[in-house]
């Protein structure tokens, strides 16, 4: 077997330089004694079949190996594969189970929020109704109490007592009580503090100055005019001279006859000095008025003392003030100012005048006040 010579072809492109570069170079093989050319060759042949099979049953067995790897794997992955489908199969039923959930949720969310406005309105409305009766009872309890306490305020004046109004402030007390209401405790102490203010007052009884009054129109007819007062007051001195003067003692040894000439006499002289009297007046009308006129003048001096009792019954009380002072005008100057009687009329209609100042009822402004700001709802 001769040995050619053998022709190494380099490759000069860039991979074959690189593969070379990376690629290690086979150290020089030794060199193999010299063989006999025949016994060399079936020994190589022996070995090169031998390595061949040994490669071949590796191959086969590596070959064998990997098929039962990739079996296995292939395996494995189906059953994940399967795994997964069953998985992905449960969790597009959980997903559609949990969205009609949420759907079913979201539908039960909306009408319970309907439901819930609706409840909330409800308590609204219902809120505002409990508010509306509650104020529409205050209201009605405001009203009450106020016509109640005119009412009162009227019997008052009609008959002259506190006792109507008395009883109406306690009883307009008791029933804001029941009531129980903050708004009105300001009503309250207005009306605790009124009750208080009338206790304390004390009111002229309207009846008894009516019924003077009456006494006075009575005696208007026994009151003497002052064109009269020359005859009273000869009466008047006439009887002061009879008074101061001491009796004297009748003489028992005159006569009878001459004891009574000289009494005639003594009566015809007064009335002889009587009848010419020189005297200061004042009031000029008084003197004119004709004895057809004084029975005008004492019927108007009635009229006057009737319309002051109107003015009492009516409490219109600057009226009756107005009227007792014409009767007591006319009093001074038409009729006889020394006369007792004359004296005991002025006098009583002083004292009338200065009664009917106690005559007031108590005004019950801060209890007004309390219901005006209770009826606004303030």
């Amino acid at each position: 077997m001769s040995l050619e010579p053998q022709h190494i072809i380099h490759d000069d492109t860039p991979q074959a330089a690189s593969h070379r570069a990376a690629a290690p170079v086979a150290p020089p093989a030794p060199t193999a004694p010299p063989v006999a050319p025949h016994a060399g060759a079936a020994g190589g042949s022996r070995l090169l079949v031998t390595a061949v099979g040994a490669v071949a049953i590796a191959g086969l067995v590596s070959s064998v190996m990997l098929w039962q790897k990739l079996s296995n794997i292939q395996e494995q992955l189906a059953r994940q594969t399967a795994d997964s489908g069953a998985q992905a199969i449960e969790a597009r039923t959980m997903a559609r189970q949990a969205s009609e959930v949420a759907r079913d949720s979201a539908a039960r969310l909306t009408i319970n929020e309907a439901r819930v406005s609706e409840v909330a309105l409800q308590r609204t409305q219902l809120e505002d109704l409990m508010q509306s009766l509650s104020r529409s009872r205050d209201e009605n309890l405001v009203v009450d109490i106020e016509s109640g306490l005119r009412l009162a305020l009227q019997q008052s004046q009609l008959t002259g007592s506190l006792e109507p109004v008395i009883a109406a402030l306690k009883s307009s007390d008791q029933r804001i009580e029941r009531a129980a209401q903050p708004r009105l405790a300001p009503l309250q102490r207005a009306i605790a503090h009124d009750l208080d203010s009338v206790n304390k007052s004390a009111v002229t009884d309207t009846s008894g100055l009516l019924g003077r009054v009456d006494d006075l129109t009575r005696q208007i007819d026994e009151i003497p005019l002052l064109n009269a007062v020359v005859y009273a007051s000869t009466m008047r001195q006439r009887s002061a001279k009879y008074a101061n003067e001491p009796a004297t003692p009748a003489d028992p040894n005159e006569p009878r006859w001459k004891s009574m000439l000289n009494t005639a006499w003594e009566a015809i002289a007064g009335e002889a000095r009587g009848l010419v009297r020189v005297s200061r007046i004042d009031q000029p009308d008084a003197v004119l008025i004709a004895p057809q006129q004084a029975y005008f003048l004492r019927e108007n001096l009635k009229l006057s003392l009737m319309n002051a009792r109107l003015g009492i019954l009516s409490r219109r009380l600057d009226s009756a003030r107005m009227d007792l002072n014409n009767a007591k005008n006319s009093l001074h100057k038409y009729f006889d100012p020394d006369s007792r009687y004359t004296q005991r009329a002025i006098d009583t209609i002083s004292q009338l005048q200065s009664n009917m100042q106690s005559m007031e009822l108590p005004r019950l402004d801060e209890t007004f006040t309390a219901l005006t700001t209770a009826a606004a709802g303030r």
